[in-house]
């Protein structure tokens, strides 16, 4: 009906068939040159802004490896990885990640290169607790990975690309050695079963059912890496939106973590009382 709202993913669908109907009344050829699509984008009504950008993100998209083997069809990939063309410069966008990642997701720094920084799950008493609380409503996912990368290369003024990697080799590994232990097992149940009476096929229950549970172990990592694939991609939106910004250009004093752990569990304790300040 008239007034009735469309759905986000309705509204993409239909942007997307429109360009496609739109696209197939042109005679394209082989492709499009950047002013023929810049173009194109002003016939159908897309700021030429916002066709610059998503012209830039498919420049600089990278091919990620695809996993092979059966670690990688029980437990995932070993990197997770997200990318993005946002506005800004390189070392404003570098400066407010790195701000974001120490403040927001548990992390701390590892390294820092001439290219990249890398971060790591932030350790000691007050961030262990932080986590466990979930403060702030947050799962923290990215803290669950062994270690996470960012890549901020600049393209041209007024817009760079950010490159997230999150390796989860540790977690990963973890999962697969409880499996093949499970493996084991079953494989010790399948042999002293039969040398203690049980007739088949009865006697390959236990062992059956023990290597299940060994999929099932490993396969759940797959979630694990779904979690943290969509963590990345929430950071790489709100840099896209503009809500993750330096240090020095958030409004008020900063809170030290202390003050803000104390004020979350005083909300969990007393769901109605404000935070403090």
């Amino acid at each position: 009906m008239p007034g009735d709202l469309i759905s986000r993913e309705a509204l993409e669908r239909i942007i997307q068939r429109a360009a496609e109907l739109q696209a197939a009344e042109r005679d394209i050829g082989d492709g499009l040159t950047e002013q023929e699509l810049l173009a194109l984008g002003q016939d159908v009504g897309i700021p030429a802004p916002y066709l610059k950008r998503a012209l830039l993100a498919e420049q600089t998209r990278s091919a990620v490896a695809e996993a092979h083997g059966a670690a990688a069809w029980l437990a995932g990939p070993a990197v997770v990885a997200a990318e993005r063309v946002v506005a800004g410069e390189a070392r404003a966008v570098d400066r407010a990640l790195t701000a974001w990642m120490e403040r927001e997701e548990s992390l701390q720094v590892k390294r820092r290169y001439s290219d990249r920084t890398t971060w790591e799950p932030r350790v000691g008493a007050f961030a262990s607790i932080q986590r466990a609380l979930g403060a702030g409503g947050k799962s923290f996912a990215l803290a669950r990975a062994t270690e996470i990368a960012a890549q901020v290369s600049q393209l041209e003024p007024g817009f760079c690309h950010v490159r997230l990697l999150a390796n989860v080799r540790g977690p990963r590994a973890q999962r697969l050695w409880a499996a093949v232990g499970l493996g084991v097992v079953g494989a010790a149940l399948a042999g002293v079963m039969p040398v203690l009476g049980a007739l088949a096929p009865w006697a390959l229950v236990p062992a059956l059912a023990t290597w299940a549970a060994a999929v099932a172990v490993a396969r759940r990592h797959r979630a694990e890496n779904e979690r943290i694939g969509v963590a990345l991609e929430q950071v790489l939106d709100r840099l896209e939106r503009g809500e993750i910004r330096p240090e020095h250009q958030v409004a008020g004093p900063r809170v030290s973590a202390l003050v803000r752990l104390a004020d979350e569990i005083r909300t969990l304790m007393n769901p109605g009382a404000p935070p403090r300040g």
